[in-house]
């Protein structure tokens, strides 16, 4: 198109909820529910078609900053301040069980991607280690080690054997997983690595209950070498709060207290910066980019969501609130709708592009409207770089009567 020709995003909400404020935010799979963890503990299960709460959880003491649903089973993972993950079924509409190790604040939680072949579940904690567990053995599989400040958050690659952590420690870690796959899937590691004192189809019992936590301990004091790190990413001069991948491309963003979004690429060997997004005038809580556009989106302390073109690298839309900081945001995996938490509560929106009204004139010009004008674009007087001029044709104010009835019938 041509440049005079901007295509606005616009924010189309979906539905607001008022509470207290939302650290964690996670969309269901399938159903329109979004689950939201809040700084009082509470955990909310909405219906965002509805907006209806159609239950809560309150077992966490203390705020709880992470949420995740389970991709095929009735499961909800969260994170808490009280050191504790809860794995909950809200079928049944009660906490299964805890997982405890952390010895600090938990900031996010999440199942593995491809949770029927990995029922793995990842931590993020400011006891400055991200931990693996596995939610079918209750049990921690890796400890890792490396950050030397709190750990803000972390997640699984949507398809590789690959971790993302952000840190205090200003910067962003790429973690390898192959090692733990190959051990857990089968191969020589894999053969003591049976459930505790169960028997399989010969009748041959699995690890004991001793050699599983002798197994833990050893994995608590000195960590295991099945997930080792790939890249550390220098380059923020602040803590990082958060780190995503792109769902598909080699890309990396992340957001921090230098009140930056940065995007980062990875080769087999390497990765580098790309970029800066500079904009926010506040910390940045929480980035991520959008699973159907090119556009990565990000929120702030500031009090704004911000929309930035991936390929151009630049903002093309900033959404302001009134009083309430930004601290989470969450993208539906397979619909265009996103969700933001902040002080008071959430909102659930799209992010549509909206491409001006625009025909084809007479001879080589292009008419359309930008704001309150109409311009022509004319081909034929194109130049160097340029696709043509913009010439203005017209300003199109409402005037008297038409101000009333405009926009009843659009």
């Amino acid at each position: 198109s041509p440049h005079g020709i901007k295509i606005r995003i616009t924010m189309l909400t979906k539905f607001e909820s008022k509470s207290a404020r939302v650290k964690g935010l996670a969309f269901h799979p399938v159903r329109p529910w979004i689950c939201a963890s809040l700084h009082n503990g509470v955990i909310q299960l909405w219906d965002y078609r509805v907006g209806t709460v159609i239950d809560r959880f309150e077992e966490h003491d203390g705020p709880v900053r992470g949420v995740d649903f389970h991709l095929h089973e009735p499961l909800i993972v969260t994170g808490g301040d009280d050191y504790k993950i809860k794995v909950w079924d809200y079928k049944l509409r009660r906490c299964l069980f805890t997982l405890l190790g952390h010895l600090d604040y938990i900031r996010t939680v999440q199942f593995h991607p491809n949770a029927t072949q990995f029922p793995w579940i990842l931590s993020a904690s400011d006891d400055q280690t991200l931990r693996l567990w596995d939610f079918q053995k209750r049990s921690c599989l890796s400890v890792l080690t490396g950050h030397n400040h709190y750990v803000m958050c972390a997640a699984f690659h949507p398809s590789e054997d690959l971790i993302v952590s952000a840190s205090l420690d200003q910067t962003v870690r790429v973690w390898d997983t192959t090692g733990l796959r190959k051990k857990q899937l089968g191969g020589p590691a894999a053969a003591d690595q049976g459930y505790p004192g169960m028997t399989d189809s010969n009748g041959n019992r699995g690890q004991s209950a001793a050699a599983a936590t002798a197994l833990n301990v050893q994995a608590e004091l000195f960590g295991t070498n099945d997930v080792v790190v790939k890249y550390v990413l220098e380059g923020h001069d602040r803590g990082v709060n958060w780190a995503a991948f792109h769902p598909t491309l080699p890309l990396l963003a992340s957001a921090a207290d230098d009140r930056q979004v940065k995007l980062w690429r990875m080769s087999e060997t390497k990765a580098w910066e790309v970029d800066t997004l500079r904009g926010h005038a506040n910390n940045v809580s929480c980035c991520l980019f959008h699973p159907k556009q090119e556009l990565v989106v990000s929120n702030s302390e500031d009090r704004s969501i911000r929309v930035w073109d991936v390929s151009k690298r630049v903002g093309v839309q900033t959404f302001r609130r009134e009083g309430d900081r930004f601290w989470i945001l969450a993208a539906h995996r397979s619909q265009n709708l996103l969700a933001a938490g902040h002080d008071s509560g959430m909102i659930v929106f799209k992010l549509e592009r909206e491409r001006p009204a625009s025909a084809n004139g007479p001879g080589d010009k292009l008419y359309y409207v930008r704001g309150r004008e109409l311009f022509c674009h004319d081909y034929g007087r194109a130049t160097g770089g340029s696709s043509g001029v913009d010439v203005p044709i017209a300003s199109l104010r409402r005037v008297g009567q038409q101000a009333q009835t405009d926009g009843i019938g659009s």
